[in-house]
């Protein structure tokens, strides 16, 4: 169990720097803040080998989802092309 909460912190670890990768490219505050939870949860659940972090910093990264912190998509359509 403790490899997949290892495992499971390193992805969160991940994300958090793809998406502070993001922010610094597109200066959107909400990947800033997700960004930074993710990572916060993934080194706590690294330091505490337990699983609670990772299921806070996920359902804390949902709610700033639903607080409407992510980032709006443009999608491109055919009609650029004309």
């Amino acid at each position: 169990m403790i490899y997949i909460i290892y495992f499971l912190a390193g992805l969160f670890i991940v994300l958090a720097c793809a998406m502070l990768y993001a922010f610094y490219r597109g200066r959107d505050f909400g990947l800033f803040i997700m960004g930074v939870t993710y990572g916060t949860s993934g080194v706590l659940a690294l330091a505490l080998p337990h699983w609670w972090p990772l299921v806070a910093g996920f359902v804390l990264v949902w709610l700033l989802k639903l607080l409407g912190l992510e980032p709006e998509h443009e999608l491109k359509g055919s009609d650029e092309n004309k």
